[in-house]
């Protein structure tokens, strides 16, 4: 069975979505509407810009956005069984499986993306990379921790994210790394990803979602939060919201779509990321870039 996978934040990188941009009249024409959907020329800075430009997160989130619909609609969706998306990347699988428009979508990502960057200027915080370590491991110790701090991505084994209040995040680090981490690195990003600390995030999130039309999946998405597959609208958008403040369980959801028969992954959007954590879950099955 193929499996379409869709990247999250850190995939961006300068002239992203260009070539796709030049492919194709109808392409061409979907990433246009873009500048207008967001009010500003969002394509400038895609093909352009900086990576400064790239890495604020209300440029990021629509820019990968973006780029993965476009790259799904240049392989005409490739026949696939199963979708999922790695945090931001669950809303490009989200109109693979045509629950969303790329219209809806857009506006979607473009709020999500203001909020969460509003939550982190309220309350600056931190997230950490911890590599070489069990995930009941790290979880016990952020458990242990006085201030908030939580593991927020669970990539592939041995690599866990973790986020939360500064202090609490490099108290974390320093006992994780006397447990025995290979590494415990500080991420460049101001901001508790996937934390309590982004309740306000979620609540203009969720508000969003309540006005916005969800229609029935065409084939099941596995999303981050249940690990499992949901067709149903209603459950769809709820785990959406819950996604903000929960943790991304990637290395879950790999595992919970090869075992329902998935052995065929194909990464929609920029960079291979995807594929390297997938590769790194279970090393039998296949991986590729949809373009």
């Amino acid at each position: 069975m193929k499996a379409l996978v869709f990247p999250g934040q850190g995939s961006q990188f300068v002239g992203m979505g260009k070539e796709l941009y030049d492919s194709r009249k109808d392409i061409k024409d979907m990433m246009e509407s873009a500048n207008e959907i967001l009010g500003f020329d969002i394509l400038s800075l895609m093909f352009n810009g900086t990576d400064e430009d790239l890495k604020k997160t209300e440029v990021t989130q629509p820019s990968i956005f973006i780029h993965s619909v476009a790259a799904l609609k240049a392989v005409n969706g490739l026949g696939a069984e199963m979708v999922a998306g790695h945090s931001l990347g669950e809303f490009s699988a989200l109109v693979a499986n045509g629950v969303l428009s790329f219209d809806d979508g857009l506006k979607l990502v473009s709020e999500r993306a203001k909020a969460m960057q509003d939550a982190c200027n309220a309350n600056p915080s931190s997230m950490a990379a911890i590599l070489g370590l069990e995930d009941a491991r790290v979880e016990e110790i952020c458990a242990q921790i006085n201030g908030v701090v939580v593991p927020a991505n669970y990539n592939c084994p041995g690599q866990l994210v973790i986020s939360g209040e500064t202090a609490a995040v490099e108290e974390a680090c320093a006992q994780l790394k006397e447990a025995g981490a290979k590494r415990a690195l500080m991420l460049p990003v101001n901001g508790a990803f996937h934390s309590p600390l982004m309740q306000p995030a979620q609540e203009r999130l969720a508000a969003a979602i309540e006005k916005t039309k969800f229609r029935n999946a065409t084939i099941p998405v596995y999303q981050n939060i249940t690990t499992t597959a949901i067709t149903n609208p209603e459950e769809i958008k709820q785990n959406l919201i819950a996604q903000l403040t929960g943790p991304v369980k990637w290395t879950q959801s790999v595992q919970k779509m090869i075992k329902d028969g998935a052995t065929n992954f194909i990464e929609v959007g920029p960079g291979k990321t995807l594929q390297g954590l997938i590769k790194k879950i279970d090393s039998s099955v296949d991986v590729a870039s949809a373009i």
